[in-house]
């Protein structure tokens, strides 16, 4: 409490300079990332940011570009939910294609010919700690005009219920199947299991008592607190897996140890 703090666009003494500068890195790619992206430091006050911009050009390769710490801080949110609201329109593009009989990947394929179109791949949902939680600081702050935002964050976070209701309506016919579900991460070839719609995907299948769940994540050595309770989902290495046992197998997670082996 006796420290003094810069406050926003008044400059005098302070004791502590205060900055926001977003990072943009990669889970896989970070310390790459972290010197060679281009940075926006935003102080409190102009002296503020002149000390973390000094504090960011001794290391960063990439372009540090200076503005105010409003402006830093819902730039790093708007960017997670433009990506957000294009995921989105993947994944809604995905159910559509489903119940009108079209393969989606063939529809964007065939879309993205057209030279301003690129539509992204749809997945299981969206995870993270940055793309699956930052859109909702701006619906939450600004809920009158982030209708499209917080739609796009519905989308995608309904979509692993989806997943699931189409699982489910292939398995009707028998009665214990046995479930293959690979891939928990919330993307390829890591680790991170936040947020992940993968692990709620497995949760929810896990909600039918007549379901048998084997997980296979080549990342992981025990299954999330969330799975670890749950008996009926059991977690097994990838070298031991024999496709033939399973009743149904459900690609999660594309990582690239599965590729070319069978998954």
């Amino acid at each position: 409490p006796d420290l003094s703090v810069p406050v926003e666009n008044q400059s005098a003494n302070y004791d502590i300079a205060l900055a926001y500068c977003p990072e943009r890195i990669l889970p896989g790619k970070m310390l790459h990332e972290l010197i060679h992206n281009d940075r926006v430091v935003g102080g409190l006050t102009s002296e503020c940011s002149d000390k973390a911009l000094a504090l960011y050009q001794a290391f960063v390769k990439g372009e540090c570009i200076v503005s105010k710490a409003r402006t830093a801080s819902l730039c790093k949110l708007a960017e997670n939910a433009y990506r957000d609201v294009n995921i989105a329109f993947a994944n809604e593009l995905s159910m559509i294609c489903k119940e009108q009989g079209v393969n989606v990947n063939e529809l964007i394929e065939l879309a993205n010919r057209h030279p301003r179109v690129n539509i992204l791949q749809p997945g299981v949902g969206v995870g993270g700690h940055c793309i699956a939680v930052d859109p909702w600081f701006i619906v939450n702050s600004s809920p009158r005009f982030s209708k499209l935002i917080k739609t796009a964050r519905e989308v995608n976070d309904h979509k692993p219920h989806f997943v699931v209701e189409k699982i489910e309506q292939q398995l009707k016919s028998i009665s214990s199947p046995r479930i293959l579900c690979s891939g928990l991460s919330y993307k390829p070839n890591i680790d991170d299991l936040r947020e992940s719609p993968a692990v709620e995907v497995v949760k929810l299948l896990a909600k039918n008592t007549n379901y048998r769940i084997t997980v296979c994540e080549p990342y992981i050595k025990e299954l999330p607190k969330v799975l670890l309770e749950d008996k009926k989902v059991v977690l097994r290495d990838y070298e031991s897996i024999d496709l033939d046992e399973y009743d149904h197998i459900e690609i999660l997670v594309e990582h690239s140890i599965f590729s070319g082996n069978g998954l």
